[in-house]
Order: structure tokens, then C-alpha cells, then sequence
């Protein structure tokens, strides 16, 4: 009996909760939303934490400002590879695939017109043989 019970307490806890994968260059965000009082952890830090220039705690809340959901919703998350710019992308990424989890109807459009639900395609350009940079040549002497 107490088996069930827990299960059925599991099964209620994981129909609150949303997740998503969110991604940006070569980082890649898994993302937990849960309700709660509004707290982002990143890795087990606090966002202030993990993310200490205020640009790109502006850019992983932004889905949550513009929806108004700021302290509606609690995130959890785990972001990988790339540099701490890619990684805020991909948090911003996961978290409105994430909200458009929870509710499609009301968040999907106004995250659409905001341009959070594209993936940005653009990633770092392979270096080329005989050039210097992926399209920086030598410079040229004629004679």
C-alpha cells in the first residue's frame, strides 16, 4: 500500500514539473521547471552565481519576464559545453521550450514574436586549409 502511495505522489509531482533541452552554439541546457517561489539553480549554484554579469541574467529570465511568470515557477537546470555566453542562450532556450510545456496556449505565441523558441543556428566556422582563419587568407605579395 505505502508503494502505491508513494508512486501516486511521484506521478502527481511529475505532472508539475516541465523539462526541455535548450541549446546555443555548442552549449546545451537541460531544463526543470517545477512551481515554487522563482529561485534559478544552474549546476547546483544560484544564477547570481553561475552567471555573474547581469546581461546574461537578464537574457535566462527573459522567457519568464515576458511571460510574467517570474515567481510562479522554479528552475532547475544542467548546462554543458561551450562558453557561459552559449550556456545563457541555451538556459533562455530550455526555459521557454519548458514554459511552452506548461501552458502552450497562453506563453507559445508571445515567446514566437520574441524569437526565444528558434534555436539560433549560428555556430563557430571551420578553419579552411592554406588560410589562417576559417576565411583569413595570407596577405598577398605580388612580387
Amino acid at each position: 500500500m505505502k508503494e502505491r502511495e508513494r508512486g501516486e505522489r511521484a506521478a502527481t509531482a511529475r505532472k508539475n514539473q516541465f523539462g526541455a533541452v535548450g541549446r546555443r552554439k555548442t552549449s546545451i541546457a537541460q531544463v526543470l521547471l517545477q512551481p515554487g517561489a522563482g529561485h534559478i539553480v544552474v549546476n547546483g549554484k544560484p544564477l547570481e552565481e553561475y552567471l555573474p554579469r547581469p546581461a546574461h541574467q537578464t537574457l535566462v529570465t527573459l522567457p519568464l519576464r515576458i511571460t510574467n511568470t517570474i515567481g510562479n515557477y522554479n528552475v532547475v537546470a544542467k548546462a554543458a559545453g561551450g562558453g557561459i555566453t552559449g550556456q545563457a542562450g541555451a538556459l533562455a532556450h530550455g526555459i521557454a521550450r519548458a514554459l511552452v510545456k506548461a501552458e502552450e496556449e497562453t506563453h507559445k505565441p508571445v515567446l514566437r514574436q520574441a524569437g526565444l523558441l528558434t534555436r539560433d543556428p549560428r555556430v563557430k566556422e571551420r578553419k579552411k586549409p592554406g588560410l589562417k582563419r576559417a576565411r583569413k587568407a595570407p596577405q598577398y605579395t605580388k612580387r
